[in-house]
């Protein structure tokens, strides 16, 4: 098994749908309630990288397995130099070390734009999530109580930090 990183590409963005829409539907990692579209998908990604924004897929024999990205963390000016990331592995991939090879290439990509900080935002019950992200140096900064609701219960945010 070679897993390989590269730059996402328009064909990939079935696979990807596929990986979000299986994670709204089975977890919170992504806060949404209704699957996305195709169209709708492929805007998204269209829209990081209009913004000057990497998207990055990890592939394994010729098949998408997970994905990278970050943008804006808020939309105010003094915001420019945080992102917030995302990233995604096939819950059939999962374990083989994917996750951390795309947050590897992540943090290169936001010290070669001359990024300040990277944040995430995890779902408080994604204890694997959150241990995943303090081996990177990542640093819980806080808490935001019962900031989302779904699967009919509240849920809380956890904010990740990393200096880059």
């Amino acid at each position: 098994m070679a897993i390989t990183i590269r730059d996402y590409q328009k064909s990939d963005a079935g696979a990807i749908l596929d990986i979000i829409n299986y994670n709204i539907l089975h977890s919170t990692a992504l806060y949404d309630y209704s699957i996305r579209s195709l169209a709708q998908q492929e805007a998204i990604l269209e829209s990081k990288l209009a913004s000057g924004f990497p998207v990055i897929v990890a592939e394994n024999e010729g098949a998408v397995v997970g994905f990278g990205m970050y943008s804006e963390f808020r939309f105010r000016e003094a915001y420019k130099f945080t992102v917030e990331h995302s990233v995604y592995v096939d819950q059939n991939s999962q374990g083989l070390g994917i996750g951390k090879l795309l947050l590897t290439e992540l943090i290169q990509l936001a010290k070669k734009q001359g990024l300040h900080t990277m944040i995430g935002v995890i779902d408080a019950e994604n204890q694997k999530s959150i241990d995943f992200h303090h081996r990177f140096g990542f640093k819980t900064v806080g808490i935001i109580k019962e900031s989302g609701f779904k699967f009919d219960k509240w849920l809380d945010s956890v904010f990740v930090q990393l200096m880059v």
